[in-house]
């Protein structure tokens, strides 16, 4: 670890990065079980609803690493508020849709001011120390639990009873209140927490060739590439799979069984984060936690490849739920600890970057496989990553880096 990481951290309260976090997270998440299946009604295929999510995540790879390194330079308050205008008006512009293209200039415009998770991340770096990190990343988790619980299964009711405009327009006047609680609630993020560290552009590839160079780094930015690769495939395909391979009182599953389904997640992820990941990083370290939950990804996408259940289904959503809920927590903590303190934020930008990488590419496969009706092969390409990230943190289990 540096003499930067091993700075004291300047405190401040993380209570309003949750609501932030919380607040986006629950738009998000109104958002995500409908999407592909409201790209239908403009008679999308498969791989055209899937597509909404590469464009996005095209945006996103050169927004996040300008945004991060900006965040650097000009604190992370003024750029998390740009980031949230934007998410805000391409949610308006989803509603309001007339066509599939109308969709497209949707993401296009949120993806291109995406940073809002990333700069969170970054916030919460600046204002803990290494040990604290991984219960403190729990925060966003639990956003993510909380929102995954409720925003989904209002979708499903909302979607029912108004159509499937309604929860798009709650999710901009959700992402509307985060631009609020940002401006009026964060302390401490207008200026940059640390000295502007001008060693490279998170755009220029010589920055991933510095931060790759590190032994260290090398191996848990590849761990987290092969989780989000996975994470990303499961996101891009799950409704589209689960309106294929389910039924509910006779009829395919709709936005409002995923919903539930994504909720399940939700409350589950509630649970392990909202207590859990500070004593299981306690316990066994977080590089083991990280090899654990691989394992549960692995065994939970095979075994969702072979689900036709509802039970099976939510046997498979807890073991995947539970990998989710300790892999990224740990594994952001591991990267932010290997990190200097001045660096928090390209660091972060990169995984951004990986992120959206993967999210390119995944949404792509998914709809190649779905539309062609390959719908267990999906699955298990999802574990086959997952069995990738288990072989990555093999040495976790022999002694994880200890809290």
């Amino acid at each position: 670890m540096t003499a930067d990481s091993r700075a004291a951290a300047p405190r401040v309260s993380l209570l309003p990065v949750f609501l932030i976090v919380l607040v986006d997270v629950f738009g998000m998440a109104l958002v995500i079980p409908l999407l592909a299946i409201y790209a239908e009604t403009f008679q999308a295929t498969p791989l055209q609803a899937t597509l909404l999510l590469s464009v996005y995540a095209a945006c996103q790879l050169v927004s996040g690493p300008v945004i991060g390194h900006m965040s650097d330079r000009v604190g992370r308050k003024p750029m998390l508020v740009m980031s949230q205008i934007g998410t805000f008006i391409g949610f308006l512009v989803m509603a309001r849709a007339q066509a599939l293209w109308m969709l497209y200039v949707a993401r296009i415009l949120d993806g291109s001011t995406a940073g809002n998770l990333s700069l969170a991340q970054a916030y919460i770096s600046d204002h803990t120390e290494p040990a604290d990190r991984a219960k403190s990343f729990g925060l966003i988790g639990i956003a993510f639990g909380v929102g995954f619980f409720i925003g989904p299964s209002l979708t499903g009711y909302l979607a029912a009873r108004y159509g499937l405009t309604a929860p798009i327009y709650l999710a901009a006047c959700m992402s509307a209140t985060s631009v609020l609680c940002t401006a009026t609630l964060l302390r401490g993020g207008t200026q940059s927490a640390h000295a502007f560290d001008d060693r490279g552009s998170a755009l220029d590839w010589r920055t991933y060739a510095t931060y790759f160079g590190r032994p260290g780094l090398r191996k848990l930015l590849l761990q987290f590439l092969v989780y989000i690769t996975s994470f990303s495939l499961f996101i891009a395909g799950f409704a589209l799979f689960a309106e294929r391979r389910f039924t509910y009182e006779g009829r395919p599953f709709g936005p409002r069984e995923i919903g539930y389904i994504f909720g399940y997640v939700g409350f589950l992820g509630i649970i392990l984060q909202g207590g859990l990941i500070g004593r299981l990083v306690a316990r066994f370290g977080e590089a083991t936690l990280v090899a654990a939950g691989f394992v549960a990804l692995a065994v939970g996408y095979f075994g969702l490849g072979a689900a036709s259940s509802v039970v099976i289904l939510l046997l498979t959503g807890t073991l995947a739920a539970f990998g989710n809920g300790v892999i990224r927590p740990a594994l952001t903590s591991l990267i932010t600890q290997e990190a200097g303190r001045r660096e928090q934020g390209v660091v972060l930008g990169i995984t951004q970057s990986l992120m959206s990488m993967a999210s390119i590419v995944t949404p792509i496969a998914a709809g190649v496989l779905i539309q062609r009706q390959m719908l267990r092969e999906w699955a298990w390409l999802a574990a086959g990553l997952a069995v990738i990230g288990v072989a990555l943190s093999r040495g976790g289990f022999e002694g994880g880096v200890s809290s």
